[in-house]
């Protein structure tokens, strides 16, 4: 196992301040991850991948999804090297944000073949939601079941498993918990393989407040266990995205022997992960995407039963995923596709949707300095060159 490296640095930019000021930043020690995974994992782990966009495409970009097929599978086939799978079509994606379901269907097509093509070791799940049924025009729960089939059927007729994805439709119209429980009940009895349920707190997306059937946290985990325990022969396992540790552990502790926790948690998953005496959560996580090397090393630590390594090398990023996903965290998106941009996989910072203007000139200096000392700029030099460039752009001399 090749041990990160950490070369002195000589690098440095001027960077916009809080004060409204400019301060000379010097880069630190940077850190290098192996491009392969070299061993074995004992967590499963899935990178929830973004999509490159097509900055050359003539289209409006607010209103019309245009995809860098080639550089969007490549990025996939990144991951797979690192021994993660890839969470597909889901919102780090944009879907539902920019990302329709004909072109999530595309990107889940293109997907499942190339994971196939590299054969057994490429894990790849997607999400099938009802997003391509207007929140508004869903009347019956009938109407939000079909929704969820035909999405079902089209992914697992291109071979996909299935992440079962939160509702908008169902969390507008459900009226009680027994709603929640009838429309799972009749979508989970027709999955060919147990999914992945996926639970998304409204500080991803407002328009899923009161999910489950109820605004209490509490109880709306108990319609939510109840409903996964009750079907735990077609549950793989259950990403909850609450940003709550506590609630995590608890409902993990709840869970059916043989259905995973999949941590979905961008402010704890370090130790989420680690775990403790009684469990411990497998990962399903959008900052994966932005720091899959050093997540592929730190898991690898963790699974050589090293829990100094995995920390010493998971820990530091944990303070970048707090300021990726701070409120308002749907804006996380921005930070995910910056730092791919940092990283060389794409050549531009250009997002579906308009999205990379969603966070502020301070936010992206602030991602900078922290992806730098987390040992996560691959490339140091490249990164600085391309930091500069961000902020000629917009109109300060770095």
């Amino acid at each position: 196992m090749n041990k990160p490296v950490m070369p002195a640095s000589s690098l440095s930019l001027k960077l916009p301040t809080a004060g409204g000021g400019m301060e000379t930043y010097r880069l630190a020690a940077s850190r290098s991850f192996p491009a392969k995974l070299e061993s074995t994992l004992n967590r499963v782990a899935f990178s929830a991948a973004h999509v490159v966009a097509d900055p050359l495409a003539d289209v409006d970009p607010w209103l019309t999804a245009a995809v860098d097929w080639d550089r969007t599978i490549a990025f996939r086939e990144h991951v797979w090297d690192l021994g993660l799978g890839v969470a597909e079509a889901m919102d780090t994606a944009q879907r539902g944000m920019g990302l329709d379901w004909p072109t999530s269907l595309e990107l889940i097509q293109r997907s499942v073949r190339a994971a196939k093509a590299r054969g057994a070791g490429a894990l790849v799940f997607s999400g099938a939601g009802t997003d391509h049924l207007a929140a508004e025009d869903a009347k019956t729960l009938d109407d939000v079941i079909r929704a969820y089939e035909h999405q079902i059927a089209a992914i697992e007729k291109a071979g996909g498993r299935i992440i079962l994805m939160a509702s908008r439709a169902l969390a507008k119209i459900a009226r009680h918990p027994d709603d929640y429980a009838e429309v799972y009940a009749r979508v989970l009895s027709q999955v060919r393989e147990p999914v992945i349920i996926h639970w998304l707190g409204d500080m991803f997306d407002p328009a899923l407040a009161g999910y489950w059937g109820a605004a209490d946290l509490g109880k709306a985990m108990d319609t939510a266990v109840a409903i996964i325990n009750a079907h735990a022969s077609k549950v793989d396992g259950v990403k909850i995205s609450l940003l709550d540790k506590q609630r995590e552990i608890d409902m993990r502790r709840r869970l059916a022997g043989g259905v995973k926790m999949y941590t979905g948690d961008d402010f704890n998953y370090a130790e989420l992960i680690a775990g403790d005496d009684k469990g411990y959560s497998h990962a399903l996580l959008g900052i994966f995407d932005a720091i899959a090397p050093a997540a592929s090393y730190a898991l690898s630590r963790l699974a050589a039963s090293d829990a100094k390594g995995f920390h010493d090398v998971l820990g530091p990023t944990v303070a970048l995923s707090r300021h990726i996903f701070k409120a308002p965290t749907r804006f996380y998106k921005t930070g995910i596709v910056f730092m791919a941009y940092l990283n060389g996989h794409q050549d531009h910072f250009n997002m579906v949707g308009g999205q990379e203007s969603t966070r502020s000139t301070l936010h992206l200096a602030e991602l900078f300095r922290l992806a730098d000392q987390a040992g996560l700029l691959a490339n140091p030099e490249l990164a600085t060159r391309r930091m500069k460039a961000v902020l000629a752009l917009r109109g300060l001399e770095a």
